[in-house]
């Protein structure tokens, strides 16, 4: 199948501003830029530390829009299922996913281990696992775009029980991460393709990546359940990793929109 997707996001800056962002698609699904400016501005872009392609530019004063709009090849399938993978012992992880097992930013296992083994310590390891931490998450908090909060973390959304898809990923990262299972946080870009059009804006949306088996496996803790269509923008320890962008200066954002759907 073909995916045709995109956003706009106009900035308004009251004087020339330094500009960091993570809003390509990543390279594991795209290699060419997909980046659009309205101005003729010089811009770069290079791997961050977690593979993400990073973009940087200096944002003129005024108003600058940034846009995408581009179709790709998808496989049309539902995320993998990960329901019979068995959990790695951390003797045999890889040395590029320990990192994904420590506590960060948003993400403070120190507080949420004792409470991690008395829900999910009885459960059987691997894939059955995770997919009970998915199941809590999803039912233990209430979405809202009303709940968004940019500092929000996985123990406040627990205590809250309210937020939206960043701190349902939060909570169940830093839950695996607790049992020793590693996880990473994801954004990028979901449709409603294969499920029923939901009557709100389109936005991007977070989900996890959790090794098993040897592999990465999706997970959803906001959807709790497999989905068609997902587009990786960027992945990282949490949202601090991979925010859309970062203006080193006096911004406003003064426009929004993000589309995807099955062409």
């Amino acid at each position: 199948m073909r995916i045709r997707a995109g956003f706009e996001i106009a900035l308004r800056c009251g004087r020339d501003t330094p500009f960091v962002g993570l809003l390509s698609v990543h390279p594991s699904r795209r290699t060419e830029s997909d980046l659009r400016l309205d101005l003729d501005l010089p811009y770069s872009t290079s791997p961050d530390a977690f593979g993400n392609t990073r973009t940087r530019l200096l944002a003129p004063t005024g108003v600058l829009t940034l846009s995408s709009d581009f179709e790709l090849e998808d496989s049309g399938l539902l995320d993998e299922p990960a329901h019979e993978e068995r959990e790695v012992h951390v003797d045999e992880l890889p040395d590029d996913a320990l990192q994904f097992l420590s506590a960060s930013r948003y993400c403070e296992t120190d507080k949420l281990t004792p409470l991690a083994w008395s829900l999910f310590g009885d459960v059987e390891p691997g894939g059955t696992r995770v997919q009970a931490i998915v199941d809590y998450v999803h039912d233990r908090i209430r979405f809202g775009y009303e709940y968004a909060s940019t500092t929000r973390s996985a123990w406040e959304a627990h205590q809250e029980r309210r937020g939206v898809c960043r701190d349902f990923v939060h909570l169940a990262v830093a839950f695996a991460r607790c049992m020793n299972i590693p996880a990473r946080y994801c954004s990028g870009y979901l449709g409603d393709i294969g499920v029923p059009a939901a009557d709100i804006p389109m936005d991007f949306t977070a989900w996890m990546e959790v090794y098993l088996g040897g592999r990465w496996f999706v997970f959803d803790p906001r959807h709790a359940t497999r989905r068609i269509g997902r587009i990786l923008m960027a992945r990282g320890r949490d949202a601090a990793d991979v925010a859309l962008y970062t203006t080193f200066g006096p911004s406003e954002l003064v426009g929004f929109r993000v589309f995807t759907s099955e062409v």
